[in-house]
């Protein structure tokens, strides 16, 4: 009753408002027309790496055009994720930094080794790791995100989706502008300018820079000063006489008063009508005042309502509880700061060259990426930071640094046959490096005789790297049936192979009996891991009339198994391999769809129904019996139906109602020996006794991490001329999502409840577009929810006994009630 209740309501308020999610937003150029006319705009897409209309793809798409991009302020991966509603992005403090759910599938945060099941593209070229959510995107022409897996045509690690970002191009006439916004939350200012045109006649250029800086934040630090007593393992007697108490001051509030600067240079070069080369050189850097500045403890376990560290209320609020490195560990530490401030630091730099050739009856295209960045920061990694003295564990501080970089190469040939056979066949090389290292300082430990100044306070230091080389090859050939029907047939063939090491290159004493160290037994961890697959997608297409297209697909994807640089080596692990490595993910599954422009061209309708099951599902967790990371793997299963709307009347010109409401059921499969959660009792379910004596829970049957059933996204834009020269509009778009569980092994009080959020924008400016004063609001309901989930580290009690005490639950925030002003003029 309760389904049917929700969905009732959700169909409601579609039929009612006619209104969307940003699947069918307009192109900048067509919405003039349609501001004039009334009337569905044509959408653009490269879903099958060629331009297409949306209505013709046989893929389920949502995409929005440059127009909504800059209405709606969509500058990160987060902020697309509030416009699509059944995508979430969970930002974290460690590991792989995101975890992006679509569909109800996405990877683990926990992880800096596993590669996400939803693939980043910009300008063709894949940008995989987790890491991307510190690029900052600006200056786009669209954003596609295409749901399923999507192997053919984007590669491997596209279990779940894509997420495609396209950048714009030179224009062929000199044009440019400055904006400049300030955000009241956050104080922040931003200052954006682009200059594009031609400086030959076969030579364009476009230069764009944005700079954003916050003078305050989104969360308000309510800490207090905490102590941290150490004693010098090295000298200590037992009397205590080298004890040491060092203040752990709290961090300075708002945070996380981010500062940006983000850069792109783009040359397009045409020499002759059919060559096109399209050189982008983009430079991003990212500063924030603490990495974990968004974590909350929402839920507390121990049936107080408190936090079991620091005795503070656990609310859903956008509240932190947290404190610097203290300033004489911090400013000798690798990578700490002078001032002890915890921060996260990321710099970028992309080269990135698409070349296209027209042959006449068939078409060359080359993509050539080169990528690199570096990350670095400092947290106090207990996330609410409590004195040491009733629990030595109370303090967790660390810093890390990890680089990447990645070279690939792609060429595709593609025919443009007017016969009924076509094909399309390429090839893909990529070679990847990830350098790491990582520092933990906790236990209250001090070593005069540590190798290094630098290691005078820490626990211990781990070093790992991962070198990486793809070879790909993918093809797929269409052939016309019959008048109207197409059946295309395709695949890629993968081999992929990943040369890692892993150390602890020091230990300090106190810790001998939990971590190995480089030089004893099993103390180096090295892996040589090879991947073969094949992918193959069969898509069978019909187009009885221009408006009407009928689909069905099978489709399969892969993911890179892979090694977890950030584990750890525990000295009570009988096979520290087994701990660091982990296998490929697979997806398989069939989609329907219908797509339909009704009523003269007024009304989009588009259904998909769609199920896969991911084998080998990659589950990252804490295995706390034998203190170390794990990344295990289960089979999983997602399936259901979206419903998607657009209504833009010839009766209101300007004005466009959208809607899109969608049913999803992700769960595991098979997981008969999956993780228990902290403190769960063998009442509760955690008594699955394994062959290694280890006490695990059975979750088969139960939902996957942030996979909510019912999401839904309802909006309206209206832009009208109120003069000859002025105009106004207004945008507006709900977004509902069903509650889920953002913890990957069913903690029940982990739940996040459903919840609605609301954008919306006022613009007023000249009707050519010379200049234009907007107003853009979002999470204007001020809902706090999370979007992914951790326990709090030193909270809880081991699992599988009789009785326990659940850890707290500290979930990803996402963003207050934010509202921007934007001045923009264009000459």
């Amino acid at each position: 009753m309760r389904s049917r209740h929700k969905f009732a309501l959700l169909m409601g308020t579609a039929v009612t408002a006619f209104a969307v999610q940003p699947a069918f937003a307009q192109d900048e150029a067509p919405a003039t027309t349609q501001a004039q006319t009334g009337g569905l705009s044509e959408i653009v897409v490269t879903a099958r790496k060629r331009e297409e209309s949306v209505q013709d793809v046989p893929v389920a798409v949502t995409a929005m055009s440059e127009e909504m991009i800059q209405n709606r302020d969509i500058t990160s991966i987060e902020k697309i994720a509030s416009a699509t509603p059944n995508l979430n992005v969970g930002r974290a403090s460690n590991g792989s930094a995101a975890q992006i759910t679509l569909r109800g599938i996405g990877s683990s945060s926990t992880s800096i080794g596993i590669e996400q099941s939803v693939a980043i593209v910009v300008d063709g070229a894949y940008y995989g790791q987790g890491r991307v959510i510190e690029e900052g995107f600006f200056d786009l022409a669209r954003v596609e995100v295409l749901k399923g897996p999507q192997a053919l045509f984007f590669g491997k690690n596209a279990t779940a989706g894509v997420i495609s970002l396209t950048t714009n191009d030179p224009t062929y006439e000199w044009t440019g502008s400055v904006k400049a916004g300030y955000e009241f939350k956050a104080e922040q200012y931003s200052l954006e300018g682009i200059l594009s045109g031609p400086l030959t006649e076969t030579l364009g250029i476009r230069l764009a820079a944005r700079y954003s800086k916050m003078d305050g934040g989104y969360y308000r630090n309510v800490q207090t000063d905490q102590n941290y007593d150490t004693i010098d393992i090295a000298t200590d007697d037992g009397t205590g006489n080298t004890f040491e108490r060092l203040i752990s001051t709290p961090v300075e509030s708002p945070m996380p008063q981010q500062e940006e600067f983000l850069a792109r240079l783009t040359l397009k070069f045409e020499p002759t009508d059919n060559l096109t080369s399209t050189l982008k050189v983009t430079r991003d850097q990212n500063d924030t005042l603490n990495n974990s500045w968004n974590y909350v403890a929402y839920s507390c376990g121990d049936g107080t309502g408190n936090s079991q560290l620091t005795d503070y209320a656990c609310a859903r609020d956008f509240v932190t509880h947290q404190n610097n490195l203290p300033v004489e560990l911090s400013r000798i530490s690798p990578y700490g700061r002078d001032d002890g401030a915890p921060y996260n630091r990321y710099r970028s730099w992309g080269i990135n060259n698409n070349l296209e050739y027209d042959l006449g009856s068939m078409s060359l295209a080359s993509v050539t990426n080169w990528q690199r960045n570096n990350n670095s920061w400092a947290c106090a990694c207990n996330f609410q930071t409590a004195d040491d003295a009733p629990n030595l564990d109370g303090m967790i501080f660390a810093t890390e640094n990890s680089t990447w970089r990645a070279w690939s190469q792609e060429l595709r040939l593609t025919s443009q046959f007017d016969g009924m056979f076509n094909f399309m066949i390429g090839g893909l090389y990529q070679n990847t490096k990830r350098d790491f290292g990582q520092w933990g300082y906790y236990g209250g430990v001090r070593d005069t005789d540590a190798p290094r100044p630098d290691l005078l306070y820490a626990a211990g230091e781990k070093i790992s790297w991962t070198k990486g080389e793809t070879i790909a090859i993918f093809g797929q050939v269409r052939a016309e049936l019959v008048e109207n029907l197409e059946l295309a047939a395709g695949g890629r063939y993968t081999d992929e192979k990943k040369d890692s090491y892993f150390a602890n290159e020091y230990v300090n004493p106190a810790y001998l009996v939990v971590y190995r160290t480089a030089d004893e037994e099993l103390g180096t961890i090295t892996a040589n891991q090879k991947f073969k697959d094949f992918a193959p997608e069969v898509t069978l297409t019909y187009k009885p009339t221009r408006d009407l297209l009928v689909y069905g697909a099978y489709k399969t994807a892969y993911k890179s198994g892979g090694f977890s640089n950030g584990g750890i080596n525990s000295a009570l692990s009988t096979d520290p391999y087994s701990d660091l490595t982990f296998n490929p993910e697979e997806a398989e599954g069939f989609e329907v769809g219908i797509k339909s422009t009704l009523m003269g061209n007024q009304l989009r309708a588009n259904i998909t129904a769609f199920t896969y099951k991911v084998n080998d599902f990659q589950v990252d967790f804490f295995n706390s019996p034998v203190f170390a990371f794990n990344t295990l793997t289960a089979d999983a299963k997602t399936q259901g139906v979206e419903l998607e709307l657009e209504y833009a009347p010839y009766a209101v010109p300007g004005l466009n109602l959208t809607a899109a409401i969608n049913y999803n059921d992700a769960k595991y499969d098979s997981f008969p020996e999956g993780p228990c959660y902290s403190g769960q009792t063998q009442a509760e379910g955690c008594n699955v006794i394994t062959e290694d004596g280890q006490i695990r829970q059975d979750l088969t049957g139960k939902p996957l991490s942030v996979a909510p059933k019912w999401t839904g996204a309802f909006g309206v834009n209206y832009e009208t001329d109120i003069t000859n020269d002025l105009m106004f509009g207004l945008t507006a778009n709900a977004r509902y999502s069903d509650s889920y569980n953002p913890s990957a092994f069913d903690n029940p009080i982990a739940v996040q409840d459903s919840y609605w959020t609301l954008d919306a924008g006022l613009r007023f400016g000249a009707a050519d577009g010379n200049w234009q004063l907007a107003v853009i609001g979002k999470n204007l309901t001020n809902e706090f929810y999370v979007t992914g989930v951790v326990d709090g580290p030193s909270t809880g009690t081991s699992s599988g006994g009789v009785t326990g005490t659940k850890a707290d639950q500290l979930g990803f925030g996402t963003l207050p009630r934010t509202v921007k002003v934007e001045l923009t003029k264009r000459f």
